[in-house]
């Protein structure tokens, strides 16, 4: 089967839902699948996925896992004991087929309890496709191209000091190139492999497990909060509370970047560590936070900056000459690392869409990355924010 451990998720999972059980344990909440490629039918994999969907909600955490849970110094021990106890129910997920191909995947219950689906779900829709329809897939190219990516780092001086993260699991091509992928990074490429998302792969390779918060910890708050404008302020006030200066990174883009920047005034400088982009011009992006923090009277070289947003090698040469020196860099590469074999990779995500009974969104800076159920929620939210216009599409160099 494809999913063998609730450990094989991402990282930021585990540290939103110990937050969750702290401060939020009655939140109930919806999620939607969403296929971004047109014209994929995945009708002829529904049987096979929904089999998947079933052992998957037959795991529970073993002794080892949670053993190595409790070396991470963010979880806290009555956190790890909850997991110990921990099962995916089915009842909180159903799968049918939609119009023109798609499937309607939703998962419906508490956030407790249905919090770790996300990953695993969408890791499972890909591997199913892929495995039905490249039964005999090119890992040669595959190699090659990894090989050549790891050679972008090695043989440029300058970019020795440039750090990568594995951030694939969701769109894997398979479990076991996941697996092979990590391990050819971690003995080529030493000391720049920073970490990756995924904790069981961390586990297995002791690597470092690398992960803070995900939209849907900000887009719940929507509902959670005790006002909607202060929702994003709410949250990473939620979040300082739990982890006390660790886990120090904030997310830019729930409500799109200036928005962020309105709330992002100097008590949050100075309390996050750095700041993750995930939508928007990622040169923009970072030549205004820079700017924002000198505005503060911060000095950016004490900062982090994370890039993630549908990352390649190439970019993250671009952006690491155009960053180092200037602030701390990383950056977290998800598809093009994991499922780079030739073939053309799907845009899938599961994305919350209420929480307590009520619409939720994201206002991405990137307009295909907005989900919403409700366009007139919508609307109020992009009134309430200010978010008719994002940053500026140009930069004055």
């Amino acid at each position: 089967m494809i999913i063998a451990s609730l450990l094989d998720t991402d990282l930021y999972k585990f540290t939103m839902m110990q937050v969750v059980l702290h401060h939020f344990p009655g939140a109930q909440v919806q999620y939607q699948f969403q296929c971004r490629n047109q014209g994929i039918d995945l009708h002829p994999y529904l049987e096979e996925i929904q089999t998947e969907i079933d052992h998957l909600c037959t795991h529970h955490f073993r002794e080892e896992e949670l053993a190595y849970l409790r070396t991470l110094r963010f979880l806290k021990s009555d956190f790890v004991d909850f997991l110990g106890l921990f099962r995916l129910n089915k009842k909180y997920i159903t799968l049918t087929p939609a119009a023109a191909g798609a499937l309607d995947i939703k998962v419906t219950g508490p956030w407790l309890h249905t919090i770790l689906f996300e990953i695993p779900v969408l890791a499972i829709v890909n591997e199913v496709y892929f495995r039905r329809t490249q039964i005999q897939p090119n890992y040669t190219e595959g190699r090659k191209r990894l090989q050549e990516k790891m050679a972008l780092l090695q043989h440029a001086p300058q970019l020795a000091e440039c750090k990568i993260a594995d951030y694939g699991t969701r769109r894997r091509f398979s479990r076991e190139w996941h697996h092979e992928v990590l391990i050819t990074l971690q003995n080529t490429l030493e000391g720049q492999l920073a970490g990756t998302s995924n904790v069981l792969k961390a586990m297995q390779l002791n690597i470092t497990p690398l992960g803070t918060m995900a939209h849907e910890y900000v887009q719940a708050c929507q509902a959670l909060g005790p006002r909607l404008r202060d929702s994003q302020i709410f949250a990473l006030e939620v979040w300082a509370k739990e982890y006390r200066g660790d886990l120090g990174i904030a997310l830019s883009d729930t409500y799109g970047f200036q928005a962020f920047l309105r709330d992002f005034d100097l008590y949050f400088c100075k309390l996050f560590d750095g700041v993750r982009h995930d939508s928007g011009d990622p040169i923009i992006w970072g030549e205004q936070m820079l700017a924002h923090y000198q505005k503060n009277r911060i000095d950016p070289i004490t900062k982090t900056l994370i890039f993630s947003d549908g990352l390649d090698f190439p970019r993250i040469k671009q952006l690491f000459e155009r960053f180092s020196g200037r602030c701390k860099l990383a950056f977290g590469i998800g598809t093009n690392l994991t499922n780079d074999l030739g073939y053309t990779p799907l845009q899938i995500v599961m994305k919350m869409t209420r929480c307590n009974g009520q619409p939720v969104a994201k206002l991405s800076d990137n307009p295909e990355k907005i989900m919403c159920e409700d366009p007139a929620y919508l609307t109020y939210l992009r009134q309430v924010f200010d978010t008719q216009s994002t940053y500026s599409p140009t930069l004055t160099e």
